[in-house]
């Protein structure tokens, strides 16, 4: 367990005034004493030395909150290891003298308190959120490569792929929006060690389940919106998923959205409901964009004449860019993110932007080519809009070599259902070959995951396997591909696709070890 750092002197008694201030506090119940006033209880102005939602890592003075699966049984002997008190919805007096604050929601509780425990880092930040269906991972990426050069490496990161709390150095991430005490206490530690700027990902379940409640981020961003995270277990509707992905509008101080985002116009509602300034972005209408419902701020213009190159105009100054990746879709997420550091302070011509240029990010359009010239494509794209943008950015580059393409795709067990057509949807007509795979089957039987997303391929010229074992689905493509560059001379490219820089598979609720896509791509392809 980390060391903790009570900033505040946060104790029982200003825990209680807290969540009295926010209505979240029902009662506070303490064995046979039940009441709203801390004071009627011993140590209410004892400082509490650490908070957790794991019961393993108690220590004397450490306040609990009880969440998610939760079983009793996890408070049996906790009164040994000195707890403190505990946060809940509903009281546990049969298993612990410890005082419970019950609470109605305990998320929103645990969001208040952490940020409380850890002093209000936030306030000491610039801090900029990022959501949308696709582009949050790279816009994320770009926009802090921005802040980090302007502020000479004192910028901090949260991702859904990593983590970096002092401008240089990089850990994994396990959640794309991490638990609000894990958050608070990461900002906690990124201001000790000197940022200035922290960027992260907002993902829709981060507003669901509240671990986000109480932030208000100086810089927003929503970049579009299409169907995802449909499920029983996720959002049971679109309109749910919308709901919580635009509650970032309300929670933040000014905000970027994308110009040519759907629904834009309620997008615009919400934000001038709540008086929060909009810059968009988008792609000039004169080349390939929709007119908006809204003047476009910063305009991106791609070139023809260079597969990575595009213009960015702001305030009639115009700045030519290159980008070390592919991906016309990434153009929108390089404005997207000079448009969030202009909003965050970074003048549109300085030399900070071009540090979007050098910005790669693992799992997202990773290109990796063999001896024979057969090319392929590691890419987290995993459901219809990011399936469709990778083979659309495909036959816009490769297009003229008339390609054949393979698509090696699973998705997930158990939730957002709607991907598995949805990623056939992406590629149908284009791809000529379909390799159905494990990825993420949870409880759910991978084959019959593979069979429904088969059943999904309505082009009869289609070549379609289900080979559930994922290695040799990369493998068996990679060598069909090769195969084809050797009998019929085709130009072939290999997209394997949906887990990105994952190196882990969700099986039958555990997390089971997985090498990576991009592993097996270079082994298979000698580059190793």
């Amino acid at each position: 367990m980390p060391e903790e750092s009570n900033r505040s002197g946060l104790c029982l008694a200003s825990a209680v005034e807290l969540l009295t201030q926010h209505g979240l506090l029902r009662e506070i119940i303490a064995g046979d004493t039940w009441t709203l006033d801390a004071h009627d209880l011993p140590h209410s102005e004892t400082p509490f030395t650490a908070i957790t939602y794991d019961t393993r890592e108690v220590r004397p003075g450490s306040l609990l909150f009880v969440k998610g699966r939760f079983e009793p049984e996890f408070l049996d002997n906790i009164d040994d290891k000195g707890l403190a008190c505990y946060v809940a919805e509903t009281d546990y007096e049969d298993r612990t003298t410890a005082p419970g604050l019950i609470v109605n929601d305990v998320h929103k509780a645990m969001s208040l308190l952490s940020a409380e425990f850890y002093g209000r880092p936030q306030d000491s930040l610039t801090v900029v959120g990022i959501t949308g269906t696709k582009g949050k991972t790279t816009t994320n990426y770009f926009t802090h490569a921005i802040l980090n050069a302007y502020s000479d490496g004192h910028a901090a990161m949260m991702s859904s792929i990593a983590v970096c709390l002092d401008g240089r150095t990089w850990e994994p991430a396990h959640l794309t929006t991490p638990e609000s005490l894990d958050a608070f206490r990461m900002m906690r530690t990124a201001v000790d060690n000197g940022m200035k700027y922290l960027v992260m990902e907002v993902s829709s379940q981060a507003y669901k389940v509240h671990r986000v409640h109480g932030l208000t981020f100086d810089v927003g961003a929503f970049l579009n919106i299409s169907p995802d995270h449909i499920s029983p277990i996720e959002h049971p509707t679109f309109e749910d998923y919308f709901h919580c992905k635009r509650q970032i509008i309300t929670n933040s101080r000014t905000m970027v959205i994308g110009a040519d985002s759907d629904h834009l116009g309620l997008l615009m509602q919400e934000a001038t409901r709540h008086d929060v300034t909009v810059t968009t972005f988008g792609i000039d209408a004169a080349d390939g964009g929709h007119e908006s419902q809204t003047v476009v701020d910063v305009i991106m213009t791609p070139d023809p004449s260079r597969k990575t190159g595009f213009d960015l105009t702001y305030g009639g100054v115009t700045e030519s860019f290159e980008l070390d990746m592919l991906g016309e879709f990434n153009f929108l997420n390089a404005a997207s993110a000079v448009a969030l550091a202009m909003r965050a302070g970074v003048p549109f011509d300085d030399p900070a932007m071009r540090a979007i240029e050098r910005v790669q990010v693992p799992g997202r359009m990773e290109r990796f080519v063999g001896g024979d010239g057969l090319h392929v494509y590691v890419d987290f794209a995993h459901n219809y809009l990011s399936t469709k943008a990778l083979v659309d950015e495909m036959l816009r580059v490769y297009g003229e070599r008339n390609p054949r393409i393979t698509l090696v795709a699973g998705t997930t067990g158990g939730k957002a259902i709607d991907r598995r057509e949805g990623i056939v949807k992406g590629a149908l007509g284009r791809a000529e070959s379909f390799i159905f795979t494990l990825d993420d089957p949870n409880f759910e039987d991978p084959r019959k995951i593979c069979e429904e997303m088969a059943s999904f391929v309505s082009d009869e010229s289609a070549e379609v396997q289900i080979i559930v074992d994922r290695e040799q689905a990369i493998i068996t493509a990679i060598r069909e591909g090769r195969e084809s560059v050797d009998h019929d001379g085709r130009f072939n490219i290999v997209l394997v696709i949906g887990k990105g820089h994952e190196t882990r598979n969700i099986i039958d609720g555990k997390a089971v070890y997985w090498p990576g896509d991009a592993t097996i791509v270079r082994r298979e392809l000698g580059l190793d």
